[in-house]
């Protein structure tokens, strides 16, 4: 059974903590914080655990980071970067800042030349980070049902890594749509902006986005 270590505490981290239970994972969720991670633990069954940020990097054969953008770098060298080395870490976060959105639309504290995820490999560069799990809400992240298969971005360095991610999101009824190195996550991560655009403005949340091919 393949183990996935989940780095954070909020709701993105537990929906995917059982969504991979649900498909047959094992799973340590690791936060500062264990009495927000506790309830989880007691809902969701004998394949999961919890821990710290530490113990859940070692524990994964795979890796999740799901915590506020601003948090990243630090959680990542409380996790240790020693333990995450040659792993596969999916990269959930987007670099959004503490202010209020302005007509609907967030704020980053990334340029159109960067991306939180670039500098989260420039940091620990033998971590192959891979973006996904950004531009959709939480409630629609595992098997969504939506009228047709929605397409999840991904980006990253390392190929193997990405193969893990399609795998994955295969599971989740998910369509990946590879977009190359990390340079484009500076595309992927602004999809957060725009999926958010209707819900701020309108209360939309249940939607996804699609590419469609001729």
């Amino acid at each position: 059974m393949k183990k996935i270590g989940i780095i954070g505490s909020g709701d993105v981290a537990k929906v995917l903590g059982h969504g991979f239970l649900k498909h047959g994972y094992e799973v340590m969720l690791g936060s500062r914080y264990s009495e927000k991670i506790k309830p989880w633990q007691d809902a969701a069954g004998p394949n999961a655990k919890i821990g710290t940020p530490k113990e859940a990097a070692k524990f994964g054969d795979i890796v999740v980071i799901a915590v506020k953008g601003k948090y990243a770098v630090d959680v990542l060298e409380e996790a240790g970067p020693q333990n995450l080395q040659k792993k596969t870490v999916i990269d959930a976060t987007n670099p959004i800042e503490d202010t209020a959105p302005e007509n609907g639309v967030l704020k980053f504290f990334t340029g159109n030349d960067e991306s939180l995820m670039e500098r989260l490999q420039m940091q620990f560069p033998e971590v192959h980070f891979v973006k996904a799990f950004n531009s959709v809400g939480n409630a629609h992240m595992v098997n969504p049902n939506f009228a047709e298969k929605p397409t999840m971005f991904i980006c990253g360095n390392n190929d193997h890594a990405k193969e893990d991610v399609v795998a994955i999101l295969d599971q989740f009824g998910w369509e990946a749509s590879d977009m190359g190195k990390a340079t484009a996550a500076r595309a992927i991560e602004p999809l957060c902006i725009l999926w958010c655009i209707p819900g701020f403005l309108r209360g939309e949340w249940n939607h996804a986005f699609k590419l469609m091919k001729l």
